[in-house]
């Protein structure tokens, strides 16, 4: 397989940064909030955009140069700090697929992206993004200058299997022939509540596309090997969409059929990055290729391994949250006046508020408990 073969899914590359971002700058909705954030004449202002843009020819160059220092903004702006640590055992040379609980649409890669890069390694990850978030066309184009390749939603059964094949073809491609770390959730969109758990079917999909027929225990290890997983636990002190998951908990709840509104989602996304997130913490662990050279398949049925490895996944992720005080107060079923705080904020028609309370608290408890399984197990 070659690049060409992922034309449809995978970012943009060397030679076609520069096209994309002109085509972007006429777009008509991208134009009205550049011109909300920068209150200049259209002619001056795309000029003076295109001389920044000079020397942009590959993601990683616009990532350095755009989004590095607006990750730094964010982080000095609406966090109290801010820290991180990679296993040692990580070559910086290699590269890998960082699979971390998901907190944030858009910043969970990003600073990750930035922390990376602080860290010394030779490049930044390569974004799984759901189709559902391309609302407007410009998005689509700036998340693939970001290096964001898409993963389809709203398919049909027969279509998400080959959407699922070909997405894992270019991941594998992603890794090992491209030399480009990724990162993926460890499931499909954040967990409302905390309770960070590794879907089997994420790891069904890496499987699909590796050098092997998958078929047998064996051939599904060498598979997995073949994308150097690493897990990744992200820890928030406070999670700014808290109250707008607590919102969508009792909306499920009382009404039937409830599905988010197309700006729902944009809506997280600029909460969650402009919210305040007390600090914020990344962890690193080694990557399972060691421990997965421990498994003997003769051992495990193939129903079983996919299993086996979400849990030594969940574990290590676990294992390395960062724990603040929210985390043990919620726990304990202490009062909490920040969480007394957030259940005001949530807009919904008759709040029920002891159901609110019991949701935001289990999104503060859940990482604390899944944290002290891991440590004593």
């Amino acid at each position: 397989m070659n690049i060409n073969d992922f034309d449809d899914i995978r970012p943009l590359g060397d030679g076609e940064m520069k096209p994309a971002f002109e085509a972007m700058l006429k777009d008509r909705q991208f134009d009205k909030i550049l011109a909300g954030m920068i209150p200049l004449p259209k002619g001056l202002r795309n000029w003076i955009l295109k001389m920044m843009f000079t020397g942009i020819k590959t993601p990683l160059d616009f990532q350095k140069r755009y989004m590095k220092p607006l990750v730094y903004y964010v982080l000095h702006k609406c966090t109290s700090g801010y820290s991180y640590q990679f296993s040692k055992a990580l070559d910086r040379k290699d590269n890998y697929t960082f699979m971390s609980n998901h907190r944030d649409i858009v910043l969970d890669s990003a600073i990750l992206d930035t922390f990376l890069i602080a860290d010394k390694f030779t490049t930044t990850v390569e974004i799984a993004i759901g189709s559902n978030l391309l609302i407007y066309p410009w998005i689509r184009t700036l998340v693939r200058m970001n290096k964001s390749f898409i993963v389809n939603r709203g398919l049909t059964p027969k279509e998400m299997l080959k959407s699922s094949i070909h997405m894992s073809q270019y991941m594998h491609f992603a890794i090992n022939e491209k030399n480009e770390n990724i990162w993926i959730a460890q499931r499909e969109g954040r967990a409302k509540d905390s309770n960070d758990l590794t879907q089997e079917s994420v790891l069904k999909m890496l499987n699909m596309g590796g050098p092997t027929s998958g078929r047998t225990t064996a051939d599904i290890i060498e598979n997995i090997r073949h994308m150097n997983i690493v897990p990744l636990a992200i820890s928030y002190e406070y999670d700014p969409c808290d109250y707008l998951k607590a919102k969508e908990f009792q909306c499920k709840r009382d009404i039937p059929g409830w599905k988010k509104a197309k700006g729902d989602d944009l809506e997280n996304m600029k909460i969650g990055i402009w919210g305040k997130k007390g600090h914020v913490h990344y962890q690193a662990a080694p990557c399972i290729n060691n421990w997965l050279d421990t498994l003997d398949p003769t051992e495990i049925d193939r129903a079983d391994i996919f299993r086996v490895i979400a849990e030594h996944i969940d574990h290590e992720i676990h294992s390395n949250y960062r724990i603040y005080d929210i985390n043990r107060d919620a726990l304990a079923g202490k009062e909490n006046a920040y969480i007394e705080e957030r259940i005001k904020m949530v807009d919904v028609e008759n709040p029920d508020i002891p159901f609110l309370r019991e949701k935001i608290t289990a999104m503060y408890a859940n990482p604390l408990k899944n944290h002290e399984k891991a440590i004593n197990s």
